[in-house]
């Protein structure tokens, strides 16, 4: 009999919880979002750790496309086929930066889900 959970149920709810809760409490939303991920994945440590690491980065991945799309959209809408241009190469710069801050909320999301998934071993 496995003592295994859903490893991409974790992950997902992990990632809603940390889309509420981290505005509101910036590094322990990913915490408390990691660890969520990480009960729910179940199985030991490491795969609490993968589960509250997925989370965290699923939101960094989304918030780069939506900077990309956004800001191309605009600079077509100001500038034509430039600005479209333009408002790409910024949503690049934004989407990149916007990746490399959830990477690091994607280490604290593991953390957390790596204390779950040790409770809930």
């Amino acid at each position: 009999m496995s003592n295994r959970g859903n490893l991409w149920l974790g992950a997902f709810i992990g990632f809603i919880i940390i889309a509420v809760l981290g505005f509101i409490l910036p590094v322990i939303g990913h915490l408390i979002g990691g660890l969520i991920a990480g009960l729910i994945a179940r199985g030991g440590a490491g795969r609490g750790a993968l589960a509250g690491f997925l989370a965290g980065i699923f939101g960094g991945i989304i918030l780069t496309i939506l900077a990309f799309v956004a800001s191309s959209a605009v600079g077509g809408l100001i500038g034509g086929l430039g600005g479209l241009f333009l408002g790409g190469l910024i949503g690049l710069f934004i989407g990149l930066v916007a990746l490399i801050l959830s990477v690091l909320g994607a280490i604290v999301s593991a953390i957390g889900g790596l204390i779950g998934g040790a409770i809930a071993r």
